[in-house]
C-alpha cells in the first residue's frame, strides 16, 4: 500500500501530505482495541489477538499515560504476587474499562474529524 501511494502522487510539495492523509483514512476501518475484565467475559477467544495470532493477549504502556495501563500494572502486579490484590469487584474493573473505551472512542473520533476538517481546507486550496 506504501509503495502504490508513493508511486501514486510523485514527489511535489504536496505528494508526502496526500500520501499521509490517505493512509491514515485507509487505516481507519481497522477494529479498534477494547479495554475489558478478563473475569466479566465469559468467551475467551475474545482474548485472542488476530494480527498476533495469540490466544491471549494483553497490552499496556507506560501507566504514566492512561488511567487504564494504570489499572492493568496493578492487576499483573497483583497476579504476579508483586502487590496485594485489588480492592475491586471485576464489575468495578469493567465498569472503569467501559469508561477507558468511551473516553478512547470520543478521542478517536475528535481526531478523524480533524483530519477530514484539514483534508476538507487541503483540497478546496489546492487547485
Amino acid at each position: 500500500l506504501q509503495k502504490s501511494l508513493s508511486e501514486t502522487f510523485g514527489a511535489d510539495q504536496y505528494s508526502r501530505a496526500r500520501k499521509e492523509v490517505l493512509t491514515y483514512m485507509f487505516s481507519r476501518p481497522m477494529q479498534m482495541a477494547l479495554y475489558f475484565c478478563t473475569g466479566v467475559l465469559e468467551d475467551e477467544t475474545l482474548f485472542h489477538h488476530y494480527a498476533l495470532n495469540v490466544p491471549f493477549y494483553t497490552h499496556f504502556t507506560s501507566p504514566i499515560r492512561r488511567y487504564a495501563d494504570i489499572i492493568v500494572h496493578r492487576l499483573l502486579s497483583a497476579s504476579l504476587g508483586a502487590r496485594p490484590p485489588l480492592k475491586m469487584e471485576k464489575e468495578a474493573i469493567q465498569k472503569q474499562a467501559d469508561h477507558c473505551n468511551d473516553r478512547k472512542m470520543a478521542s478517536k473520533r475528535v481526531q478523524e474529524l480533524s483530519a477530514d476538517l484539514f483534508f476538507s481546507i487541503f483540497v478546496r486550496v489546492r487547485p
